[in-house]
């Protein structure tokens, strides 16, 4: 029997393909469109989910449902002795809560990680996760691990446009009638918890600076600065252009040399909040495999 089962959901970006090259299983996240359900990556492609937006649909974010997410605990632990559970951060979704409760009923077999990771770092928790259990690891043992971290993370979103914030109520129809006139491309952070304001740029080249110097300070003042080793992981994300992050990805080579950058589309949780266009750029601590 197979020891460690690694779960996520698809705010990890982490696509059911990718899963299965992967060796995960992600759970996919419930929208509400105009008032039918569909599933992240199952009946919503990125593509399907942008053109409705555009439409005006009225969209709203669920949580996968318990019966499925213990459905999937049960299956696995058919194969699998312990199950590690990797949801996206508690501070952006109830999500987190529901499946620590859940847990409870299986006698420490299935380990919750609350680590306050969503997109591209929630996906880089599943790979140490998956090297942590080859290493050896059991799930409680990853989920420790993995929540002493935590913190260890950083993402910087510059939006294109301030349509989706206004239509959320997280900003005032004043404020972003002001801010359009203005051209303002609002750069945000999510570093633990929350989604909240970090700056304001200009222009598009203005913000990428912003997020560059932001991840450099992040890594030299909180992760111990630049080694040989290259002890962090970049990333960057994006909602509807790829070629932009592409090109993104260019310049950020050129600014960290020799660092292997991974692109993912936004989770779409985060998505229909902030619109298409949007480029944001992430780091993570690499976690040794033993300590």
């Amino acid at each position: 029997m197979a020891k460690v089962a690694i779960v996520t959901d698809s705010n990890s970006g982490i696509t059911q393909t990718a899963a299965r090259e992967m060796g995960v299983f992600v759970l996919p996240m419930p929208f509400m469109v105009d008032g039918e359900t569909f599933y992240e990556d199952i009946s919503l492609t990125q593509e399907q989910f942008y053109e409705k937006l555009a439409a005006g649909a009225n969209i709203s974010t669920s949580q996968p449902s318990p019966e499925s997410v213990m459905e999937l605990w049960d299956n696995l632990l058919k194969e699998y002795e312990e199950v590690v559970h990797i949801p996206m951060s508690s501070g952006l979704s109830g999500s987190c809560q529901s499946a620590l409760m859940l847990s409870e009923d299986y006698g420490g077999r299935v380990q919750v990680v609350n680590n306050q990771r969503i997109s591209v770092t929630q996906r880089q928790s599943c790979l140490d996760a998956l090297a942590l259990a080859e290493a050896g690891l059991g799930a409680k043992e990853i989920r420790d691990r993995l929540e002493a971290d935590k913190f260890n993370s950083s993402i910087y979103i510059m939006l294109d446009t301030l349509l989706y914030l206004k239509k959320g109520g997280r900003i005032t129809p004043a404020a972003a009638a002001i801010g359009t006139m203005l051209k303002l491309k609002p750069v945000l952070q999510i570093q633990g918890e929350k989604l909240d304001a970090f700056a304001k740029a200009r222009t598009t080249a203005h913000g990428k600076t912003i997020m560059v110097n932001a991840i450099k300070s992040d890594i030299e003042n909180r992760f111990g600065g630049m080694t040989e080793d290259k002890h962090i992981w970049l990333d960057i994300a994006y909602t509807a252009d790829r070629e932009a992050a592409e090109g993104f990805r260019r310049e950020i080579e050129e600014v960290f040399p020799g660092y292997d950058i991974h692109i993912d589309p936004l989770s779409l949780s985060v998505s229909c909040h902030i619109g298409p266009g949007a480029l944001a750029l992430a780091c993570c601590r690499k976690i040794p495999e033993r300590m």
